[in-house]
């Protein structure tokens, strides 16, 4: 029987809080990153009542600032942790064959040889082995290396003198805060209780078993209790602060990473292929976008950081170190007037002896951090599913009569009936009266629950058209879906994470924020002053994160930053939904 998609609304928000606080739920997951939302499904599909409870918006953190790869981790090889690398693998083709076809697809990429004797050799050798483990996993089996000729032509924009040949190899690419926000929607197409603008505050205890949260509706200002047999703490960069509330030391430490990337216009680099070298570092990527043909995302950078989590700011240091890494590979080298948006993200790293982020791992832990209370943490975005599996083993441990994991087998909102939309798609555009490219765009960001987009467009046809502001590329639909099926409750939701306009328009969105405002305003209930409070608040945010990319370094670019905190931050007693 196929799944029924269930919408997530501000509506069905405000219903999940009240059902959390009525009984007691089995598992109340914190974080609704990809493993919180992973795990909110994983617990879910067993039969369990499951609530999930998100401080900011479903992805707002590391979930929507990935390098928006399902990739085994070449550089993991290096490290000879081979079970990571197998293990991302396997996940891979999991994703790209049964779990979400409709968001994830194969995308060839080319290691260009400088060296062609030792590079050949060493790079060859280790993406020979690579693709060798990855044999029958997801992606087409075609390692090839070719000369540089060969490369030339698929790669016309390489540096002539430097570029002598290739390897070509293929991966898996998502747009990470669609998979997150579909991961959630499935989980709560299976029963789970979804709250975003939730945060816990504190956790309940009977004597030193933790029982339940209690959580602040940042949207309303009122505090509720939420008792659960069993709490698991997905927070991410976050997890040391939620194990702080407990008083007492936490059993797992957690170090951030940051990683920046940059969006240019495709024209700017001339190539057929993804592109990948290694730096002193780690590895760069120069990754097609997932979501659209117009762009390059390239990135990325490994730095500890250790300022202000909800908003990791990228400096000049950088956007320069980016821009001079790609330009070794480039023969018309890229300038900062190239940069059409830039987006910083925090790793989870399991905290070890060496201070050097880029060596730590990214294996996954999880802890029992007091009585009824699991943590997770560490891993990579592709083995979300295991680390979510784990995390939901340890919270059930001993409880009889829970059924093993389904995940593995249980595609996500939009997957199913995706191939055969696909191969109907001209015909799908024929019938709704709208471009061939744009129906496609609406398969790879929906699948078949594209006709939840079609019937939001016959009620109010005038949703066909597409955005002003965003060069065409978003429907006028897409932007009320956001809020009517997919949580979004104020503007940078809608434009940083269901859409990617804050990263792909020269304004960063915006122009975008008043045209979108527009439609949302009467489906979230704002009125005229709070309309406008949005539409500063956004436009504010896109500044401080202009202003922190001019500024030298880590701290002068957090201090720029936090000079725009946040909608649900900037909320007060007077009114705490501003």
């Amino acid at each position: 029987m196929t799944l029924q998609p269930l919408a997530i609304s501000p509506e069905s928000r405000r219903a999940a809080l009240e059902s959390m606080t009525e009984g007691e739920l089995d598992v109340l997951v914190i974080g609704a990153g990809v493993v919180g939302a992973g795990a909110a499904l994983d617990a879910a599909t067993r039969g369990l009542r499951v609530g999930m409870v998100e401080a900011i918006d479903y992805a707002a953190g590391t979930s929507s600032r990935s390098s928006k790869l399902f990739h085994g981790g070449l550089r993991y090889l290096k490290q000879l942790n081979f079970s990571l690398v197998f293990e991302a693998l396997r996940e891979r083709k999991l994703m790209l064959n049964t779990i979400a076809p409709h968001l994830v697809r194969p995308v060839e990429f080319i290691f260009p040889l400088v060296t062609p004797a030792y590079d050949r050799a060493y790079a060859g050798a280790g993406i020979g082995f690579y693709d060798l483990l990855g044999a029958g996993r997801g992606v087409p089996h075609h390692l090839r290396h070719i000369g540089k000729r060969r490369t030339f032509d698929i790669f016309p924009g390489a540096k002539r003198g430097k570029i002598r040949g290739g390897v070509l190899f293929y991966e898996g690419q998502v747009d990470d805060a669609r998979h997150t926000m579909m991961l959630a929607r499935t989980a709560a197409s299976y029963g789970a209780l979804c709250a975003s603008s939730a945060r816990v505050t504190d956790y309940l205890r009977e004597g030193d078993r933790v029982v339940g949260a209690r959580i602040e509706d940042l949207e309303t200002g009122e505090h509720v209790d939420v008792r659960a047999k069993h709490v698991v703490n997905a927070a991410g960069v976050w997890t040391d602060e939620l194990q702080e509330i407990l008083g007492e030391k936490g059993k797992m430490r957690v170090k951030a990473s940051k990683g920046v990337h940059i969006v240019v216009p495709r024209d700017r680099i001339d190539s057929a292929v993804g592109l990948i070298t290694e730096t002193e570092k780690s590895l760069l990527f120069v990754i097609p976008c997932p979501w659209s043909e117009d762009f390059w995302i390239i990135g990325t950078t490994d730095t500890e950081w250790n300022l202000d989590l909800a908003h990791p700011a990228a400096s000049s240091a950088d956007l320069d170190y980016i821009l001079a890494e790609v330009n070794v590979m480039l023969e018309k080298p890229l300038v900062r007037d190239d940069i059409v948006g830039v987006y910083a993200g925090l790793r989870p790293l399991l905290a070890g002896e060496s201070d050097q982020t880029s060596k730590l791992s990214r294996e996954h832990a999880v802890v029992s951090a007091a009585p009824g209370l699991t943590v997770i943490a560490g891993g990579k975005y592709t083995t979300y599913r295991v680390m979510a599996e784990d995390a939901i083993d340890a919270a059930v441990d001993g409880v009889r009569g829970v059924e093993p994991s389904r995940t593995a087998s249980v595609p996500l909102v939009g997957a199913d009936g995706f191939d055969d939309l696909w191969e109907a798609r001209v015909r799908l555009a024929n019938e709704h009266r709208l471009p061939v490219k744009t129906v496609a765009h609406l398969l790879r960001r929906y699948g078949s629950a594209i006709s939840e987009i079609f019937e939001l467009i016959a009620a109010e046809p005038e949703l066909g058209n597409p955005l002003a502001t965003s060069d065409d590329r978003y429907l006028g639909a897409e932007i009320r879906y956001a809020v009517t099926h997919e949580g979004a409750l104020h503007l940078v939701d809608i434009l940083a994470r269901r859409t990617r306009v804050s990263i792909e328009t020269a304004d960063r969105g915006k122009s975008a924020a008043v045209e979108v405002a527009d439609i949302v305003a009467d489906t979230l209930g704002w009125d005229a002053a709070q309309r406008q409070r949005e539409i500063e608040n956004y436009c504010a945010r896109v500044d401080a994160e202009i202003e922190s990319q001019r500024q030298p370094d880590d701290r002068t670019a957090d201090a720029a930053r936090m000079g725009a905190p946040g909608i649900r931050e900037s909320a007060d007693a007077a009114d705490v939904s501003a």
